[in-house]
């Protein structure tokens, strides 16, 4: 447990760990210097809640959702207590949906996130001040009345700045402070039956939530071609088409704003993806880089909530602006 005494001021490292030490023992990732430092819970589902460059004293880079977290309530759909990192399953919806009960319609009144995703306690299997080792196992039935037994393994290691600057070949600017992560994440089909196209399967579905702000733009490189060998270029129409002053395409790289003003949603398919996306925040002068396996020729799971769709046709990378509904 990590038992603070020193005040800090909110949208501080030192302020959300604080916060965030009263839920839960924390797992704290940190480098020699403690500049570097990535918050693990273990309580809530193996989250990276969120890190920081500089300390206790630096800026705290990911999304905690003080409002729910004091609001005291448990949600039937989602708790949404935030987390720059976590892990999910998929797909949310579609034949192999583990988010509605088999029959159900699929609309927001029977959506619900499966516990061990959500609300449920993980293990920890190993943990030092540079890597964690988690784990959960669950039973999730899935819209084909299929009981999926799941062992669940995630290592989140923190990741040094020559390590930073070989995976990425650039060189950090010496002004320039940097914290990184890596996950390994893992599953296992623990039935005594293969998963197939007719039972159904599940797919890791990573999430990383952080802060808006007035200037933030996602920026997606993707892979140029035609249409007819590689697809459409982005599907950008699940919350209503976003409006193109908010999504350009730069005939390679995908602008996205993410002010948190007006909720958009886009999707990729795995031949237009690349292995790396980022976001840039010109307030905060906050960069953020997000690197990622992806198989053009692999299958990714359909996750729209349509069970008339093709369950084994989906986006390999999505990008997602929240904001307010009709109602506000």
């Amino acid at each position: 447990m990590q038992n603070m005494e020193n005040e800090y001021e909110k949208g501080t490292f030192g302020y959300d760990l604080n916060y965030l030490s009263k839920k839960d023992s924390l797992i704290v990732l940190k480098s020699d210097d403690e500049k570097a430092q990535v918050i693990v819970s273990a309580k809530y589902q193996a989250k990276v809640f969120t890190s920081t460059v500089n300390g206790k004293e630096g800026n705290s880079l990911g999304f905690v959702n003080y409002r729910f977290f004091d609001a005291g309530i448990v949600d039937e759909h989602m708790n949404g207590f935030g987390g720059e990192n976590r892990f999910w399953l998929g797909p949310e919806g579609g034949q192999y949906s583990i988010f509605f009960e088999p029959g159900k319609e699929q609309v927001y009144d029977n959506w619900h996130t499966p516990k061990g995703i959500d609300i449920e306690a993980w293990e920890i299997r190993e943990a030092t001040t540079k890597s964690a080792t988690l784990a959960k196992e669950m039973t999730l039935q899935n819209y084909r009345g299929n009981n999926l037994q799941i062992a669940v393994e995630r290592t989140i290691s923190l990741v040094t700045n020559s390590e930073i600057a070989t995976s990425l070949n650039i060189t950090i600017p010496q002004n320039v402070q940097a914290v990184a992560y890596a996950t390994q994440n893992r599953i296992t089909n623990q039935n005594d039956y293969e998963w197939t196209p007719e039972t159904g399967t599940v797919c890791i579905w990573m999430l990383d939530m952080f802060i808006p702000s007035d200037s933030a733009v996602t920026i997606i490189p993707y892979r140029t071609g035609d249409e007819s060998s590689l697809g459409k270029v982005v599907t950008s129409d699940y919350f209503g088409e976003i409006p193109s002053d908010r999504l350009i395409d730069g005939n390679g790289v995908i602008y996205f704003k993410t002010d948190g003003k007006a909720r958009g949603k886009l999707g990729m398919n795995a031949k237009r993806t690349l292995n790396i996306a980022g976001n840039y925040d010109p307030i905060s002068k906050r960069l953020t880089v997000v690197t990622f396996d992806t198989d053009p020729k692999a299958t990714y799971l359909n996750q729209e909530w349509n069970p008339d769709k093709d369950p084994l046709t989906g986006d390999a990378l999505n990008a997602y602006n929240d904001g307010p509904l009709e109602d506000g």
